[in-house]
């Protein structure tokens, strides 16, 4: 089998053969103008060399740095315009002529002590290429000096702009460290020598008494509770109303009221004037007896809790022995609360000493930090100043990276001419590689595909299935004008076309009834595919209807051996409306029929709409087997896309030699994108055919077995190839059917 790419390059070379003669003619001509061209004037060439300088006494590290970097002198920097005008100035010489006529070359390796840098001109006259040799080198070891100095200056000048500003932050880093101690460096101080551990030891101690201290106290307030019966409020208002004088003269006169009225109770009743008198004068006391409370608890009465004169006489009746235990507790629960006050101070105290000692870490670092910043800062401030100081001691050791190392000589350049044949020989080689070249170049960018094996690829990788591989037809001379199909019964082409069939009755749970052919573009064989699967369709047993609907070209039945009526392009809708006279049977394929196309029609979106055509797709789905309909392409109109959803799914038909892979790509795309979308009427890809691929075909006669790979036909192109048969059924090549007709 024959390479893709040996298929693409021998396609190409028929096409673009004339190309290919053009650029080989072309060549050999120019190839033999140059041989005829006179004999140049002899060119002499003047080579001077450049050494480099190491100067032998160095104080300064800055000299051995500029000196180390002059001889990392490029070749632009040597031919730098102002070095060219220099020396073309002293000589009187163009400069755009000298730069176009001087060649440097560079050393290798410029650390080897013997590299020279070759520097050379040519020119007609010897005199001159050594003059401006000489002029061009000493411009050159004058620019290396002054590149050297230009680097020396500009390093003291950068060294000098950027100095105070490396000042300034060091004084600034130093200030900050220097406050920062003042602020921080007597808890970092404390916490180095000891202190601040030492003083929260002493804060724990503290804690520690006074908790024994407040475990006594609580001892004793406990125990003087239990005996007197009063906590220590109740004891501190027992005891300020049992020690006031006043309350006690209230008492002693309400003790002798009530005495009064007990006696007089006995003889008296409660209405008699002296009782009445007398409990005026007890409720009288009361009043004041509550009174004097308020002012001796509450400060004159202001905040005195609202007592009953009776709890007042219960309160303030204690005896001296116990007023003092009274006063004990009292005295006990300010100690105590002189303790608990005096406990939280030291644990307060504690908590703030332990996070002094916490923050230590963080503040040693901060302080760390700080001093490496000025260490820093210092650091480049010194470097900067004895880089400063260096570099202005390398001010006078500084010269240049380079010297003449020998004077520019010249060397004859004599010009060669070769001969007439050798000039045309080599014209000829190039033409044939140019043209060669050319042949494939033009070849690969034509946009097609040469080889089925390329339109599987293409296929593939969009993901579209590959329903067949169709072969090339062989075409007879009996056809004449007519599309050559495979009526006979024996044809070797209907296995590939009833593969076809078969392959489409597998797709889906449902059997594919009504299939719509249609390509990228014209010429991919569509028609005829559409043909040949409707006869193999119709010889499997398979009562079978072909639709010609491409209403913009003239009708293919006559390959049929059927008439299409001539006056179905008068009246289109009429003529589809009536299924008996648009349905011809076809007399030489059994089960076979066929709809012709009216032939070109201005309207033809208007006719596959209407509802005539609507009502022709829905009779014929309930009365044919199978129905193939034959569309325009795609990149002419979009008839396909309009007749999809009558169809139970589109076949896309490609041919190599003929399908462009951005249209096959294109349509592609079209076709999946309307594929996914979810609705009744988008129309589905079933799948591609490959047209007029050069596979092998088998033909069966009485005498002999063969198989030959055969012509291509396309939608009104057959294209023709002679072959070899058995001398009693050899067929006679023809002519394209395009051009029998031009013809």
């Amino acid at each position: 089998m024959t390479l893709s790419v040996v298929k693409r390059y021998l396609i190409a070379f028929d096409q673009y053969k004339w190309v290919g003669l053009a650029t080989l003619t072309v060549s050999v001509g120019v190839s033999g103008v140059v041989a005829l061209q006179p004999t140049p004037p002899p060119i002499y060439t003047a080579f001077g060399k450049l050494a480099y300088r190491r100067p032998t006494v160095i104080f300064s590290s800055t000299t051995t740095k500029i000196q180390q970097e002059g001889q990392e002198i490029t070749k632009d920097m040597l031919l730098d315009r102002m070095v060219v005008e220099a020396a073309a100035k002293k000589v009187n010489v163009s400069a755009e002529k000298l730069a176009d006529d001087v060649e440097v070359k560079m050393p290798s390796k410029t650390s080897d002590p013997s590299a020279l840098i070759q520097v050379s001109y040519k020119n007609t006259d010897r005199q001159k290429a050594e003059a401006v040799t000489e002029a061009l080198m000493k411009e050159m070891v004058a620019r290396s000096q002054t590149i050297n100095t230009s680097r020396l200056r500009e390093t003291i000048a950068q060294i000098n702009q950027r100095l105070p500003k490396v000042t300034e932050e060091l004084r600034e880093t130093e200030k900050k460290l220097e406050a920062y101690e003042k602020r921080e460096g007597t808890s970092i101080l404390a916490a180095q020598s000891g202190v601040l551990p030492q003083a929260i030891i002493n804060t724990e101690q503290q804690q520690r008494q006074l908790r024994l201290q407040l475990g006594g106290i609580e001892a004793q307030i406990n125990s003087l509770q239990e005996r007197l019966g009063l906590n220590v409020e109740q004891a501190y208002v027992a005891q300020a109303l049992s020690a006031d004088p006043i309350i006690a003269q209230l008492r002693v006169q309400l003790f002798s009221i009530e005495s009064q009225l007990k006696i007089l109770r006995s003889d008296l009743q409660e209405e008699h004037p002296k009782i009445v008198e007398l409990l005026k004068q007890k409720q009288a006391f009361e009043q004041q007896l509550q009174q004097r409370q308020s002012e001796v608890l509450g400060g004159n009465g202001v905040a005195a809790p609202l007592r009953s004169a009776d709890r007042i006489r219960v309160d303030s009746s204690l005896d001296p022995a116990r007023q003092q235990l009274a006063q004990n507790l009292i005295a006990l629960k300010t100690q105590r609360d002189m303790a608990q006050q005096q406990l939280k101070g030291v644990e307060k105290t504690e908590e703030q000493l332990r996070r002094e000692h916490a923050a230590i870490p963080n503040k040693q670092l901060e302080q760390a930090r700080l001093a490496q910043q000025v260490a820093l800062k210092k650091s480049l401030y010194d470097k900067m100043q004895s880089a400063l100081v260096d570099a202005e001691a390398a001010v006078a050791e500084t010269t240049g990276s380079l010297t003449i190392a020998q004077l520019p000589k010249t060397k004859d350049h004599e010009s060669s001419k070769r001969g007439l044949p050798v000039m045309l020989a080599v014209g000829g080689f190039v033409g044939l590689l140019l043209g060669g070249g050319l042949i494939f170049l033009l070849g690969m960018l034509n946009g097609k595909f040469y080889s089925w094996e390329e339109v599987r690829a293409a296929l593939v990788e969009k993901e579209v299935p590959i329903l067949a591989v169709l072969p090339e037809v062989l075409v007879f001379d009996s056809y004449g004008d007519e599309m050559p199909l495979a009526l006979e019964p024996n044809s070797p082409y209907l296995e590939f076309y009833e593969r076809l069939r078969t392959n489409l009755r597998r797709i889906g749970e449902k059997p594919v009834k009504v299939v719509l052919l249609t390509s990228a573009a014209p010429l991919e064989g569509k028609s005829f595919s559409a043909c040949n699967l409707a006869i193999a369709s119709a010889r499997s047993g398979k009562r079978t209807l072909l639709i010609e609907a491409d209403l913009r070209s003239a009708s293919n039945v006559e390959s049929l051996k059927i008439a299409a009526d001539p006056l179905a392009a008068l009246e289109p809708l009429h003529y589809y409306g009536n299924m008996s006279e648009c349905v011809l049977l076809v007399p030489e394929v059994e089960n076979l029929y066929v709809v012709p196309s009216p032939g070109f029609l201005r309207q033809a979106s208007a006719v596959l709409e209407s509802s005539e055509m609507r009502r022709l797709f829905e009779d014929v789905r309930n009365r044919f087997d199978f129905v193939v309909v034959d569309s325009p392409a795609l990149s002419e109109c979009n008839d396909a896309l309009t007749l999809a959803p009558y169809t139970d799914g589109i076949i896309l038909v490609a041919r190599p030699g003929y399908t462009l892979s951005s249209m096959l790509s294109e349509a592609a795309d079209q076709l999946l994108e309307s594929d996914d979308e979810e609705s009744s009427k988008s129309p589905r890809l079933l799948g591609a055919i490959i047209n007029g691929a050069d596979i092998p075909v088998k033909f069966r006669n009485d005498i002999d077995e063969w198989e030959m790979p055969v012509g291509a036909i396309g939608d009104g192109a057959i294209e023709v190839r002679s072959r070899r048969l058995p001398q009693q059924s050899k067929p006679k090549t023809s002519t394209s059917l395009s051009d029998r007709r031009s013809q």
